[in-house]
């Protein structure tokens, strides 16, 4: 594949504009991304400028602190559906996985997948949050509860993603479930090296600087 095929092209900053959501769907037609990655009030946007466009559109649910309730995150899932989305990347509850309420955390990442369907689940660990152990825990619940992807980060934690996160995530999903490295990745060489680590997607807003 070529390093446009791995690209979420990504803006979730809280002062994007109408007018800045367009650019980024018009680059990511232009250079052929695989999807944009946007929050919720621009799916329906996004899915409108990507319309007769092979450029998938993710939502971004719980984000990014993933402290608001399962219901919060369902009702977020209904309506970024109802818009359009084709994916949709999920905090999990960090707070709940710290205090070993594994159950917690399953659960609601099956809920959602159970939502969803047959549309991507990309489960975000907040790895700058987590130790080895919490990680590998993490990634097994993931799996558990029916995930397609397990992603490092938000890209708005202490900070994105690492080889070592992406290692001991691979070492726990195998060719089971996906990996999508965010945060941080910004040039063609660091990206293809979490490409060589097993990454299958990179969410970055520098998708332009990668491919050129």
């Amino acid at each position: 594949m070529a390093l446009r095929d791995y690209i979420d092209h990504t803006l979730l900053k809280a002062t994007a504009t109408s007018d800045q959501i367009i650019d980024l769907c018009k680059e990511a037609k232009s250079h052929q991304f695989f999807a944009v990655c946007v929050n919720g009030c621009y799916v329906s946007l996004a899915k409108s400028e990507l319309e007769h466009s092979n450029v998938s559109v993710a939502a971004v649910i719980g984000f990014p602190l993933g402290a608001m309730s399962t219901r919060s995150k369902l009702s977020e899932v209904r309506d970024c559906l109802d818009q359009g989305a084709d994916e949709i990347d999920m905090v999990i509850n960090i707070g709940k996985l710290k205090e070993g309420d594994q159950s917690y955390v399953e659960e609601e990442i099956a809920s959602i997948k159970k939502l969803i369907g047959n549309n991507t689940l990309k489960v975000i660990l907040e790895t700058c949050y987590l130790n080895e152990e919490e990680i590998r825990i993490c990634c097994n619940l993931a799996m558990r509860a029916g995930a397609d992807f397990v992603k490092t980060s938000t890209g708005f934690g202490t900070r994105g993603a690492t080889k070592e996160d992406v290692i001991i995530m691979k070492d726990v999903v195998g060719e089971k479930v996906r990996i999508k490295a965010s945060g941080g990745i910004r040039d063609a060489q660091t990206a293809k090296e979490y490409i060589d680590l097993g990454v299958d997607r990179i969410g970055t807003s520098s998708g332009i600087e990668i491919v050129t």
